[in-house]
């Protein structure tokens, strides 16, 4: 199962154990769980303090528990967690071992006081990337709380359980057998939602700060450059987001950000993080702003208004809120959403293996889907609306040559049909004809590009008629005191590179605008 390189690094991670584990193994005798014993007898094999025995009784089968030693409870892998899900064994391994986490000791606090039982099921799949920051979460609250249960479930291996409580996007989480939430959540947003005074105490926090010099709403890579050259200045600096890094969490691979030959979305948005806290920067995460209060007089305060309750107040403040995937808006998208309308190929493709499946969308995103889908479905559906296929024209080709694609041009999405409470079918008018077409399957993925996250602003500054926030040459808004940058705004050419560019220009331009303004007392905020 594990060459001889990831043995090597695995058993200098078990190193790090301080107290003996057990694996325990709930076994038949299928080729699963052949390959599941192969993989637990090796990892038993690299260390004194890890013992395997398979006296598990579990239901699913194969599956086994992480125990500290002289216990029979833990997390428990309803898989063989490889691909994108090993890191997530190797840190339930050590964090039952005893080898702390790294994340902040309030957190930590929050899930061992958290009151009630708490039996988590979330199913995932190993080539799904949203997933493993949920899995790891969901894992950690298990070993930190002996009230919570929590168990890791590969889709793929267990299709039938799958289609019974019709899980059609991963990662899906259910709480004491109800739904509890889908895609990606860290374990901060996890703890928030079972806490109910979070929101409370959060907002006293928030409000209790001073001023900022710099605010940056919004923590994508043109926040996080933001951030970067506003603290280098030596001035005060803070990042509200609801979830650092944004969209970038959700790609799976970059290959065009400059001087990074390969990396994917979520170890580039770890990345930025890490650098903006490298410089100090007081980072507010899972904050939603509802309103910007413009300033009251030339060089006063901004205000940004949270849905927490709390108020921010900030000299200048930039608004990099990105943007989000965009919706169809057909009768049966909303319904359907999570139960066969999925908008990631990647995390989602595996749960439609050898069924039907329509893309909706003939940009490279959409061709890029459908290409990928078309090696793990039945068949394949391509619905363009313009007369062409819009995306390169090396995709094109590749997806024409591919047996079991079909592509329709001129075909306006009109609805997703569905019965029994999942997707059965799309219709789609015929934009020469007037026909109006069905085609039965069992799912829809939307690619039809991104829309961005400005509705909070309307009415406060100047939006273009696609929602972008206005900005000249420098990432000024028409709000004195406000600059803007990324996806959010009327900049073309939506890409990583362009918005953390962006980003360090606003933040240019912001600090620009506080060296002219006139020195604030002390306590307020630190003069520039």
């Amino acid at each position: 199962m594990l060459d001889a390189n990831l043995k090597n690094q695995l058993q200098a991670y078990l190193g790090n154990l301080r107290q003996p584990i057990r694996l325990i193994a709930s076994l038949d005798d299928g080729a699963s769980s052949a390959e599941l014993r192969e993989l637990l007898q090796e990892i038993a094999g690299l260390s004194d303090k890890v013992s395997y025995d398979e006296s598990g009784s579990d239901s699913r089968k194969p599956s086994f528990v992480i125990a500290r030693e002289g216990e029979s409870t833990g997390v428990r892998f309803a898989a063989i967690p490889m691909g994108h899900e090993f890191t997530s064994l190797v840190l339930a391994l050590l964090w039952t071992g005893g080898h702390p986490p790294k994340v902040e000791a309030e957190t930590l606090e929050t899930i061992a006081a958290l009151d009630g039982d708490f039996h988590f099921e979330v199913y995932m799949s190993l080539s799904c990337h949203n997933c493993p920051d949920v899995v790891q979460a969901l894992s950690l609250m298990a070993i930190r709380n002996p009230r919570i249960h929590t168990t890791v479930i590969d889709g793929a291996l267990f299709q039938a359980e799958v289609e019974a409580r019709q899980v059609m996007a991963v990662p899906m989480v259910f709480l004491n057998g109800q739904v509890f939430g889908s895609g990606r959540m860290s374990v901060e947003e996890i703890v928030a939602k079972l806490d109910v005074n979070s929101d409370e105490r959060e907002a006293a926090k928030l409000n209790a700060k001073d001023a900022f010099d710099v605010l940056v709403v919004g923590g994508g890579p043109a926040g996080a450059a933001a951030a970067v050259y506003a603290a280098r200045k030596g001035i005060r600096v803070g990042v509200a987001a609801e979830r650092f890094g944004g969209q970038v969490n959700d790609t799976l691979a970059i290959e065009n950000y400059i001087s990074v030959l390969e990396t994917n979305g979520p170890k580039f948005a770890a990345d930025l993080e890490a650098q903006v806290r490298h410089y100090g920067v007081d980072i507010m995460n899972l904050q939603r702003a509802e309103k910007l209060i413009p300033a009251s007089e030339p060089g006063g305060l901004v205000q940004v208004q949270m849905s927490n309750g709390a108020t921010l107040k900030a000299r200048s403040v930039i608004l990099s809120t990105g943007a989000r995937w965009r919706n169809v808006n057909v009768p049966g998208e909303a319904e359907y959403k999570n139960k066969g309308v999925a908008y990631c190929p990647h995390c989602d493709g595996p749960l439609f293996k050898g069924k039907r499946v329509a893309v909706i969308g003939g940009g490279n995103s959409g061709v890029e889907a459908a290409i990928d889908l078309a090696g793990v479905v039945q068949h394949v559906t391509l619905i363009e609306f313009a007369d062409a296929l819009k995306a390169d024209a090396v995709l094109v080709s590749k997806l024409k040559s591919l047996p079991n694609v079909t592509i329709h041009v001129n075909a306006q999405t009109t609805e997703i049909t569905g019965a029994g409470g999942t997707v059965n079918g799309l219709s789609y008018k015929d934009r020469v004809s007037g026909e109006i077409r069905h085609v039965e399957l069992e799912g829809v993925f939307v690619q039809i590009g991104l829309v961005p996250n400005t509705e909070w602003l309307k009415g406060t500054l100047e939006l273009s008629r696609f929602g972008e926030i206005v900005v000249d040459a420098k990432g000024h808004t028409n709000v004195d005191g406000v600059f803007a940058a990324g996806d959010c705004t009327t900049v073309p050419y939506k890409q990583i590179v362009i918005a953390a560019g962006d980003g360090a220009k606003a933040s240019l331009s912001a600090f620009d605008y506080l060296i002219r303004q006139p020195v604030v007392a002390a306590g307020e905020a630190v003069a520039a």
